[in-house]
């Protein structure tokens, strides 16, 4: 059996010290930074065959442990060089220290595989990785728009309707507060800016959506319903081919936090 496991690593580093503390607790941050600090949280997939004793792909404390001594320092360095240089943290900054970090966490999980890393920017933002000598990352960002549906079939009786979309065949309609995430794929030279990045998105798709009853108020859904599969294939349809110099990776909608649903044309 081959499994891919997931382990998030926290730490903080405060670049107007020239030690940093190191804390006792990994669950908020470790190192655990000092006054206003920068938080980092970075996720570490691995892929392997699972032992038949002990059921793990790797045990996750060794995954703590190599990232704590190999990766961490790095980011330590290279974040208070910058600050000491006084230079701008690009994305195609850290992208190259997430290379960096690949290179030097590569075989050191015994028969597992390091299959991609990911950097939390923030809750809603973050890039990630798949090789130390991948030519490409992908950003991927959160918004958030609020919209009412009614999901109904006209071929369908009423009893056909409410028995197959129950509650959300309401005649009235009924409201969610959706999540969409936007999946880049770009070259890991050069840089763009996020605020046209999100200019593109608010423009093409989310004022379009934004407090609407879908039905009624967007062309697409006028014979076509409004389930979360088919907002995300919206979604991807509206923003495909609007992104200078990058690929539109995925598109994912969260109805709710039970339910969501991932798009890629």
């Amino acid at each position: 059996m081959v499994g891919t496991l997931a382990r998030h690593i926290r730490f903080s580093i405060n670049p107007f010290l020239g030690e940093q503390p190191q804390g006792y607790n990994s669950y908020a941050s470790k190192p655990c930074g000092e006054g206003l600090a920068i938080y980092f949280g970075l996720w570490v997939e691995l892929t392997g065959g699972v032992d038949s004793e002990t059921g793990f792909v790797i045990n996750v404390t060794e995954i703590d442990r190599q990232v704590r001594t190999e990766v961490v320092p790095l980011f330590v360095d290279r974040v208070c060089g910058w600050h000491r240089a006084g230079r701008h943290v690009t994305l195609s900054g850290l992208v190259e220290l997430m290379k960096r970090s690949w290179t030097a966490l590569q075989g050191r999980f015994g028969g597992s595989q390091l299959s991609r890393i990911c950097l939390e920017l923030n809750p809603f933002r973050k890039i990630s990785v798949c090789g130390e000598e991948c030519s490409v990352y992908y950003f991927s960002e959160k918004f958030e728009f609020a919209a009412m549906h009614q999901l109904w079939n006209d071929n369908f009786s009423e009893e056909e309707n409410l028995a197959v979309f129950g509650k959300c065949a309401n005649p009235a309609g009924h409201g969610h507060n959706y999540v969409l995430e936007v999946t880049l794929e770009r070259p890991t030279e050069g840089d763009f800016r996020i605020a046209d990045f999100e200019k593109t998105i608010a423009e093409h798709f989310i004022q379009g959506v934004d407090h609407k009853n879908l039905n009624t108020q967007v062309e697409e859904f006028a014979k076509l319903n409004p389930t979360v599969e088919n907002i995300a294939r919206v979604a991807w349809q509206r923003l495909a081919g609007r992104f200078a110099g990058a690929e539109l990776w995925s598109v994912t909608v969260w109805e709710n936090d039970k339910t969501f649903c991932t798009y890629r044309g």
